[in-house]
């Protein structure tokens, strides 16, 4: 019987990312009237798009498992940060994107999100909220958006289809519109997840209405699709 093929990240234990909120827009295609319903982000990581969609005005929340204590994630997420960007400057053919210039103008821009959660955090921490999933604290249809980065998808070497399946299941649960998926390949891999014509079947056998949609995200390779489910 043939093995099942498995895309491994390499990148070593999950990565608390510092994405920014432009990073967001262009991830998942948003616009002014998308964050105009209450608006989550699950997992959240040390992104700024919080703090940036609040400074405009929106209601947003963000979740994510390393909220448990904000004083050590101030150590950590600077680390990460750097960690993450040894990771892609190892690797050049495989993030050659246009959206940042080089390695280092990604190292700047991530460390600029870092000081802008920070601050953010420290300022408004009734807006980070600790939780996992597939079990998150919010009621059914608590937001018009999820929006949901760099976990389902990205590290298939350790969720299976049915980790993806009860991860996607929770994120729909708690939304009234639609959920926003994003990246669709794994890390250090440019083809789609294997199991995502699989998943997509099981959506199908529920009933739950969801597309692949292009978007102008330019940074890992093949990483420019997100998956969205509408109820």
């Amino acid at each position: 019987m043939p093995r099942k093929e498995v895309q491994r990240s390499g990148i070593g234990r999950m990565l608390i990312s510092s994405r920014s909120f432009d990073e967001y827009v262009a991830m998942f295609d948003l616009r002014d009237e998308d964050l105009a319903a209450s608006v989550l982000d699950c997992p959240a990581g040390a992104s700024s798009f919080t703090a940036t969609v609040r400074a405009r005005g929106f209601a947003v929340t963000a979740c994510d498992t390393a909220y448990a204590d904000a004083t050590d994630l101030m150590g950590v997420v600077r680390d990460e940060t750097i960690r993450g960007n040894a990771y892609i400057a190892r690797q050049p053919d495989r993030y050659a994107g246009g959206f940042f210039r080089d390695a280092e103008h990604h190292l700047e821009h991530r460390l600029d999100s870092v000081d802008r959660f920070a601050a953010d955090l420290l300022a408004h921490p009734e807006s980070y909220v600790h939780a996992a999933l597939p079990k998150l604290p919010f009621r059914d249809r608590d937001f018009g958006l999820v929006l949901s980065s760099h976990l389902l998808f990205t590290y298939a070497d350790r969720l299976d289809l049915d980790d993806h399946d009860r991860y996607l299941t929770e994120l729909i649960r708690v939304s009234s519109r639609e959920v926003r998926v994003f990246p669709l390949v794994p890390t250090g891999d440019g083809r789609r997840y294997l199991g995502l014509d699989a998943l997509r079947r099981r959506l199908d056998d529920r009933g739950i209405r969801h597309e692949l949609r292009p978007v102008t995200y330019d940074f890992q390779g093949g990483g420019t699709e997100m998956l969205v489910c509408m109820r």
